[in-house]
């Protein structure tokens, strides 16, 4: 499994302000869509993520989002390795992804950017 990124994820009060504050920091506009009640915006390697804090609770959980090439190559090298995927694979907006808590107990959300099969 080739690992094709990571994305910071942000949990935040002020979508809008933070918006503002992270598209002058990586110099390009936010990408913005809403999923489970949350509002998220992609900015650069941020992810900023508003809404419930029920729903926030649950996202804060998830250390960082890694772009994989394929989530069901993701999948199988996880589960080999002794992590456990919790969620997924699913449709996104984008593609696919999971979650997944490594050996360690960290958990993280695995993408790729193709369509559902």
């Amino acid at each position: 499994m080739e690992i094709l990124g990571a994305t910071l994820r942000i949990c935040v009060e002020d979508l809008e302000s933070s918006v503002a504050f992270y598209e002058r920091l990586a110099g390009g506009p936010a990408q913005r869509f809403e999923r489970g009640g949350v509002s998220v915006a992609a900015v650069g390697c941020f992810l900023l993520m508003s809404g419930p804090e029920k729903e926030i609770e649950i996202l804060r959980k998830v250390s960082a989002t890694i772009a994989v090439e394929n989530v069901d190559e993701a999948y199988a090298v996880l589960n080999a390795s002794g992590a456990h995927v919790i969620a997924g694979p699913v449709p996104t907006p984008v593609g696919r992804n999971l979650i997944a808590m490594h050996p360690d107990g960290a958990v993280f959300e695995y993408v790729d950017r193709r369509a559902a099969t």
